[in-house]
């Protein structure tokens, strides 16, 4: 791939993930968790992931988490956000390419979504002093398995079609390496 092609693939999943960080904000969430969210745009970050990558994923989370706190006027959770998306970003590219087959796209979500919260109650143990902000990783561990779940399906869904989108644009003039015949299927 061209560092150009690059280059615009991260644009297009930087601009998908923020534009699915701000859908995300009108959603009321159902969850007793404060601060818990759906984590819409680590749907991007997984098929990123998939479809370029480690690297560009880490590329992707670091842009959607400065732009998202600068379009949000959150700039103070940063830290938190970045520390949980990096772990998270980290731990899904392990779990995937060293025991996909076993975990499914499901339980690497669910394996980043955990560890998204891990990394945000350290930032939080940093910032606050104390390890008494521990005492909230059950709570946080269970709304981990949901969004994570929640994600794993809505990304296993759009890999489902993607490649049949993709041979479409094939159709109509894309080049040859846009396609995503090299994604291993998972169970």
């Amino acid at each position: 791939m061209t560092r150009t092609r690059r280059l615009t693939h991260i644009a297009i999943y930087v601009a998908l993930a923020l534009v699915l960080h701000v859908a995300e904000s009108f959603i009321p969430v159902p969850f007793v968790v404060p601060g818990a969210k759906l984590g819409l745009a680590n749907i991007v970050t997984l098929l990123v992931i998939l479809l370029s990558g480690t690297y560009d994923a880490l590329v992707v989370v670091a842009l959607r988490t400065f732009l998202g706190s600068l379009l949000s006027g959150a700039l103070t959770s940063f830290a938190f956000s970045i520390v949980g998306g990096v772990l998270a970003t980290i731990v899904m590219s392990l779990v995937y390419k060293r025991l996909g087959g076993v975990f499914g796209l499901v339980g690497v979500s669910i394996l980043g979504a955990i560890s998204h919260n891990i990394g945000q109650l350290l930032v939080a143990g940093v910032v606050v002093g104390t390890m008494g902000v521990y005492g909230y990783l059950p709570v946080l561990l269970v709304a981990g398995v949901a969004t994570g779940y929640f994600v794993g399906i809505a990304a296993g869904f759009v890999l489902r079609f993607l490649p049949k989108a993709l041979a479409k644009s094939a159709a109509a003039g894309w080049p040859e390496d846009a396609r995503v015949d090299h994604i291993a299927r998972m169970p």
